[in-house]
């Protein structure tokens, strides 16, 4: 590869279309928790780099640079591309991952323009209750400005809350949740802390409800798409014996295998990692319980079902983030969705 400036990597920083370049002259250096990683300009391809360069983790400059070059490729999309249909993104890492991967937005992009407020780390409590200044009820200000144009929102915001961390303390979500591996019980119900799991999706229906009741109330957008999504069906580390995943932002266990390793679970055989992936399978399915009922409570809200879409460990990046080829698949159940809504 050509070397480039250390301001050509900055513009190319910036530039949703030349993501790949950006990441071609990077390199990565993994932090204390999954998203506490730095993107760094590689010091073998890009030249004059400053020696006093203030550097921030990614899930800050990450996420800052993202929400630039995607608000950036939204307005040149409604000066160029005004056939495009206007959606409204809020949400978490499924919906902005740092740099590294393609994910869902990046591959609707093509279609759709897409006005992105999502964050990874962020947490449903955030973005309903947080204060402004951390993106908290930020959709209702935008969705507000666009409503002359929107043709749906898009709400992603359960991942951090059940099978993610907590973005402030770094602690699994998913510890909690799980009882202690004591080899007595015979089915996977009996791993699950009810009282937990339970506050966990009171809560995120509480916060989905808050936002369904803020849109609703909204003159204008009575009756505009919601579309909401509960993950696929994740692979905890390790799922095979010689598991290929080795992300270079994150430990191969660091959302899953830990805190499953905390409680206890073994990963000997095969029939001990699948009992590990069918808990977390059943939470999964606990949550689209959850959000098929908002959805029959509610009108012009649409939930699209991802389970299964990334159905090979090679479709996953870490244990709870697909890879670019991944997350197309889960795309795909986005695109149908969407077809359906705007056509009701």
């Amino acid at each position: 590869m050509d070397k480039i400036s250390y301001d050509t990597y900055v513009s190319l920083s910036a530039d949703r279309n030349r993501r790949k370049e950006f990441r071609a002259y990077s390199v990565v250096e993994p932090g204390e928790s999954g998203f506490d990683f730095r993107v760094l300009p590689n010091p073998d391809l890009v030249v004059d780099i400053p020696d006093d360069i203030q550097l921030e983790n990614a899930l800050q400059a990450g996420n800052a640079i993202e929400r630039t070059a995607r608000r950036t490729a939204f307005t040149l999309d409604r000066i160029f591309s005004r056939h495009k249909p206007v959606l409204v993104a809020e949400g978490d890492s499924w919906f902005q991952f740092p740099i590294l991967v393609d994910e869902i937005l990046d591959h609707l992009s093509n279609k759709y323009a897409i006005l992105s407020l999502a964050a990874a780390g962020d947490t449903a409590k955030n973005m309903v209750d947080g204060p402004e200044e951390s993106g908290g009820r930020e959709y209702m200000i935008n969705l507000r400005r666009q409503k002359d144009n929107v043709k749906a929102f898009l709400f992603s915001a359960a991942g951090n809350d059940i099978i993610g961390e907590d973005p402030n303390t770094g602690k699994s979500a998913l510890f909690d949740i799980l009882n202690e591996f004591d080899g007595s019980a015979t089915n996977v119900d009996a791993f699950i802390n009810d009282t937990v799991l339970t506050e966990r999706l009171n809560s995120l229906r509480q916060a989905y409800t808050r936002v369904i009741q803020d849109v609703r109330a909204e003159p204008g957008l009575q009756n505009l798409p919601i579309i909401v999504h509960g993950y696929d069906y994740t692979f905890p580390y390790p799922h095979f014996e010689n598991d290929p995943r080795n992300p270079i932002h994150a430990a191969n266990n660091e959302w899953l295998g830990e805190p499953l390793d905390q409680r206890s679970f073994p990963t000997a055989t095969q029939a001990q990692r699948d009992l590990r992936r069918n808990i977390v399978k059943r939470l999964i399915d606990h949550l689209y319980d959850m959000l098929d009922d908002l959805a029959n409570a509610h009108h012009q809200v649409w939930v699209v079902d991802c389970r299964g879409a990334m159905s090979n460990v090679t479709d996953w990046i870490d244990e709870i983030h697909g890879t670019d080829d991944g997350f197309a698949k889960v795309t795909q159940r986005f695109r149908a969705t969407l077809d359906a809504a705007l056509a009701s």
